[in-house]
This record gives C-alpha cells, sequence and structure tokens, in this order.
C-alpha cells in the first residue's frame, strides 16, 4: 500500500502505455481518454467492476496470459454465459518474467509485516498472492488474490454506496477472502509457481541500511547488488558533507492510510551523512532512535522533525503535515 512507488512506476511507463495495457487486461470500463485518469489511475483512479478485476488477477496469476472469463451453473460445470470479447483463447499481455515478480511481491508475508503484522486477514495456510483497497471515504473496499488453481476476489460496501465507518479493505474483505481461499483449499495444496526464463535471484543489501540484506528476483539485466537512497559523490570527502533530511521534504502533505491499522502505521523520518550520535526530535521532543533514522506514529497536524548534533544543536528542520484520522 505504498502509493509512491506506484505513481513513480507509472510515470516511467507512461500514461498512454499504462492504459493500453488495462485495456488490454479486460478493463471495457476505461472508456475515456488516457488524460481524463492522469496519475491517479496508477491508485485505482477509474471504475471497474470485480469481475474485471479478478479476471485481470487470473492473468498475472496465468504467468500474464489473459482470456475472456465465462460464467456456470454452480455444480454444474455448463457455461451460462460467455461475455463480449475474444473468447476463450488466451492472449499474452504482460511478460511472464514480470508477472512473476509481482506475484512474489503480493505473496511476500513478510514485506506486509510492517504493516499489517505477521498475522493478519491476509496470511493465509497455502501459498497466496494478493492485495487490498479501500476507496475514498471508505465508501467500499477490495481484496483480490490468487492461489495456484483459483483466483479470488471480493467486494465489500454498502448497496447506496454510502460510506461505511472505519471499515476498510484489511478488515472488511480481506478475511471474507481468507475464508473463500482456505475453503477451496481444504482439501489441496496451493503450489507456489516455479521461476520462468528470463529471471534471476540475487542478493540485495541496502546503503543506508534501512533493513537486513535479502535475495530478491529480478528480471534478467536489471538486477542490483545495492539500493542507494542518495548516490554518493566521489569526489566530495565524506567528512566535508553536511547532514540534511531527506524524508519528508519540506511541506511534505502526509495521508494516514485508512487500509491500515493505526497501530501498524509508522513514518520513517531519514536523514543523508547523519553520525551515530546525531539525536531527532519532533515538535521539539524527542523520538526514540539516533543516526540516519528515527520512527514515528503519525498524528494529524502540523510538525516540525529536526535532527540534532552531539551537542544538542539543531542541525537541519522541516515543517510537515499529517492529515487524517489516527
Amino acid at each position: 500500500s505504498l502509493n509512491v512507488p506506484a505513481v513513480r512506476t507509472h510515470e516511467l511507463v507512461g500514461l498512454d502505455r499504462f492504459h493500453e495495457a488495462l485495456r488490454a487486461l479486460g478493463f471495457d470500463s476505461l472508456t475515456e481518454a488516457p488524460d481524463h485518469y492522469g496519475a491517479a489511475l496508477a491508485l485505482g483512479g477509474a471504475d471497474v467492476t470485480l469481475l474485471a478485476l479478478a479476471n485481470a488477477y487470473r492473468a498475472l496469476a496465468n504467468g500474464g496470459v489473459w482470456s475472456a472469463s465465462r460464467t456456470v451453473a454452480a455444480g454444474t460445470g455448463a457455461p451460462m454465459r460467455t461475455p463480449i470479447g475474444p473468447g476463450a483463447e488466451g492472449r499474452r499481455v504482460l511478460g511472464a518474467a514480470a508477472s512473476f515478480v509481482v506475484a512474489d511481491i503480493l505473496s511476500d508475508r513478510g514485506a506486509r509485516a510492517t504493516t499489517f503484522g505477521l498475522e493478519n486477514p491476509l496470511a493465509t495456510r497455502v501459498w497466496s498472492a494478493v492485495k487490498t483497497g479501500t476507496s475514498k471515504d471508505m465508501r467500499d473496499n477490495w481484496c483480490v488474490g490468487f492461489t495456484s488453481r483459483y483466483t479470488v476476489g471480493v467486494w465489500v460496501g454498502n448497496s447506496s454506496g454510502a460510506p461505511m465507518h472505519d471499515v476498510s479493505g484489511v478488515t472488511g474483505a480481506a478475511p471474507v477472502w481468507r475464508d473463500v481461499v482456505h475453503f477451496l483449499h481444504r482439501e489441496a495444496a496451493s503450489r507456489s509457481p516455479v521461476p520462468p526464463r528470463g529471471l534471476v535471484r540475487a542478493n540485495v543489501s541496502f546503503d543506508p541500511p534501512v533493513e537486513a540484506g535479502r535475495d530478491e528476483w529480478f528480471v534478467s539485466g536489471t538486477a542490483m547488488a545495492i539500493v542507494r537512497a542518495v548516490p554518493r559523490t566521489g569526489d566530495v570527502p565524506e567528512a566535508a558533507l553536511a547532514p540534511r533530511i531527506r524524508y519528508p521534504a519540506p511541506d511534505t502533505i502526509i495521508a494516514l492510510d485508512p487500509d491500515i491499522p493505526a497501530a501498524h502505521q509508522r513514518i520513517a523520518f531519514v536523514a543523508s551523512d547523519a553520525r551515530p550520535g546525531h539525536a531527532w526530535t519532533l515538535d521539539g521532543r524527542a523520538l526514540e532512535g539516533k543516526g540516519e533514522r528515527a520512527l514515528w506514529t503519525p498524528a494529524p497536524g502540523r510538525h516540525v522533525v529536526a535532527l540534532h548534533d552531539d551537542a544538542g544543536d539543531a542541525i537541519a528542520s522541516v515543517a510537515f503535515e499529517v492529515r487524517g484520522s489516527p
């Protein structure tokens, strides 16, 4: 549920190309020109049906190959309706390697732990890849994902469109989704996908070390050994670099995510070239954590975060705002 990377990727791919890919995945409701949606398209800023969304996830489950959906009578296996489309024959929309990487991300229980904790409604007993979403003002929420055999989509909301009270994707649709997956796999396991050609697995470390190094999948030719938040300038001695607050930027507006329980929301204050003894304060009060990183449980309002040197003098400060309900 990190919006900035999604929007950044959308900018790199291009609005027209992304819109074309969504149409190829069966989102026939995207009838407006790409400029009508803008960057919000990367965050779900368009009307789609639950069936179309689930069928697009099914394409991910099938390694990037999309085919039209069918409706069958329960218990018979006989088709009741075949929607307008190219028929049952599949067509490749996404690369197999890229689809595998996305499925690997969506199945990463450890990656979700910081947001939801290890035990949460998305933690199934079998292998699964899943994503939740909550619409503006909590009008409705979604949970869509797949196993090695089934793709399941769940929508929760009021038929009138009225907002719900503190019901997000992880508390509304996700528990239903999990129970359906467990029922479908009550007698059979879900197998993790076999990596296709065109992938490499490489160890990645982080600079600064915001988390431990780990092995990650990459599309061939894109692997990196170190993820650096700020490139170092080799011709400038490290001692000459003045510490600065890299996040948040001045006057940043941070929105609390209704899809994440308040107890699990954190803002990471990050500095460049800070020393281990440098301390952080927020609105004049000391924060836990020293050096290049400190974590804070967000609270609505205007705030000032500051970094202090060994003598206690402020060497950098940034004003920002948090919006939303805690």
